[in-house]
């Protein structure tokens, strides 16, 4: 599922406000990572990763990785901070970022 540059423009102005909810630690992709950002997508639907990643293209290569393995999409990458987004099964209406900006 690809979003559109209309999508992407909403999600972004829905993040500009957030605050990063993950951030990596030096062990890189670890199986309590991933749980816990495929949690946080379920939960929020939009969140925020702020990448520890020394050089450009190895914080690139960790958000690409994410990507893949929790099946977000990409909506920005602004230095250290990705801004993900993932539809969740059932969006909790208190807790989704999407929903609570949009009522």
């Amino acid at each position: 599922m690809s979003l559109s540059q209309q999508d992407k423009k909403r999600f972004r102005q829905i993040g500009h406000h957030l605050k990063a909810v993950l951030i990596s630690g030096d062990k890189g992709l670890t199986e309590n990572f991933l749980e816990e950002l495929d949690r946080r997508l379920e939960d929020h639907e939009l969140i925020k990763v702020k990448v520890n990643a020394p050089t450009r293209d190895q914080r690139a290569e960790f958000v690409e990785a994410l990507c893949q393995s929790s099946g977000a999409e990409l909506v920005q990458r602004i230095g250290n901070i990705a801004l993900l987004y993932r539809a969740a099964a059932k969006p909790d209406p208190k807790l989704s970022n999407v929903l609570r900006a949009n009522g």
